[in-house]
This record gives structure tokens, sequence and C-alpha cells, in this order.
């Protein structure tokens, strides 16, 4: 059985961990019949940060079971995270879909100085550190190799087999909303093509981060906040 080992629940503790705040935060905000406070209309904006503090404590509790190796391939794994990120914008910033404007708000608590700052800093910690580490760790880290052998710590990181190569990268997409499905298995091949390429798990963590940092970056320059 999965997750019966220190080693699994270490690998997909975190994951696991992540989504329960996610569904916990849906059905929070169904509440809002009860209570017009925006601590239940907007639940996000407390239940986010709570899940950054708790997941990033579970891995650092974690760390020592989960081999991350030193970066390799920190070239390829820019280039696969820049990649990634023109993939995901490319829609709205150059085939005209329509911009992403609905989602979370930097300026809900302030529209500018430490309430603000405080908002963003807090979502930026959670979408380019906490986000790369618990999905790569989960995704490339244990899954890639569970597909080859399910005592995956027996597997090299990096080892291919196209079963394992083509489950995750079609199940990458199903994390994600049905209009990203497209920029999601394009990621999903990237990254898996930078495990196998650097056979570092930290490289993987890296690309993913570029990602994510780009992204912010443009989410706050263009106000697409749908794309948080």
């Amino acid at each position: 059985m999965i997750g019966t080992t220190p080693h699994e629940r270490a690998y997909i503790g975190p994951f696991f961990l992540f989504l329960a705040f996610l569904l916990f935060s849906e059905l929070f905000g169904k509440l809002d019949v009860f209570s017009t406070h925006w601590s239940v209309v907007h639940s996000k904006y407390w239940i986010f940060p709570l899940q950054t503090a708790v997941c990033s404590w579970l891995l650092l509790r974690s760390r020592s079971l989960v081999t991350y190796r030193p970066v390799r391939g920190l070239g390829l794994a820019t280039i696969a995270g820049v990649i990634s990120l023109v993939i995901w914008i490319s829609p709205q910033q150059w085939f005209g879909f329509a911009a992403r404007t609905t989602g979370f708000d930097p300026a809900f608590f302030a529209p500018e100085g430490p309430g603000y700052w405080m908002n963003v800093g807090i979502r930026l910690l959670r979408m380019v550190i906490l986000v790369p580490i618990v999905e790569e760790v989960f995704w490339r880290g244990f899954l890639l190799r569970f597909f080859v052998d399910e005592e995956f710590q027996k597997v090299p990181f990096g080892t291919f087999t196209w079963k394992s190569f083509g489950i995750v990268s079609v199940a990458f997409c199903f994390e994600h909303q049905m209009a990203d499905w497209p920029a999601a298995l394009v990621t999903s091949v990237l990254f898996n093509m930078v495990a196998y390429r650097t056979r570092s798990l930290s490289a993987c963590i890296v690309a993913h981060a570029v990602t994510n940092l780009l992204l912010g970056i443009y989410i706050l320059r263009t106000g697409q906040h749908g794309f948080w």
C-alpha cells in the first residue's frame, strides 16, 4: 500500500496535504450562505498562508528522507522553465484569448504598503518555493519512479520508461484547470526531460521555480490574476 513507509510518506505526504488544503478552501468557501465575512467569502486569503506554513513545516521535517541531489544542468533547467512560461501565457499574450483577470487580488488587504506586500510576498513564496518543491518531489521524485517499480527507492532518479513517462505527463494535467491542460502537458514533458537529462530532483525544482517566478512577475505586470 502506498504511503506505508517513512520514505513514501516523505515524498507523497506534502503533496496530498497541499491538495487537502485546496479542498478545504473550496468547501469552506461554500459557507458563504451563512456569513458574508471576508474570512468565509474569501477564505483563500488566510487558508493559503496556513497551507504554505504547514506544508513547508512538513517538507522541512521530512527533508532527510528525500534525495534531492545537487543541482545539475542549471542551464537546461532554466531553459525548460522559460519555455514552460511561454507556453502558459501564449494564449492570452499572443493568440487573443480572454485575459484572466479574475482571481487572487494582491490589493485585497491594502492597495499599497505593508498589507499589500505581505499579501503578495506570501503568495509568491507559495508559488515560487513551496509549489515547485511539493509538486516535483511527488511527480518526478516519487511517481516517475513508482511507475517503473513500486519499490521506487530502488529506481535511480531519471530512469526512463515509456509507461512512467506517459502516465506522469498526462496525470500532471489533472492537477490544473481544463483550460490549462495543453500547457500542463507540455510542462510535464519538459520537466520529465530535465529529470532524465540531469538525474537531479533539484534541477526539476529549479525549472518549476523559474516558470513560477516568471509567471508571478507576469501576473503583477499584467493584472492577469487568474494565473495565480
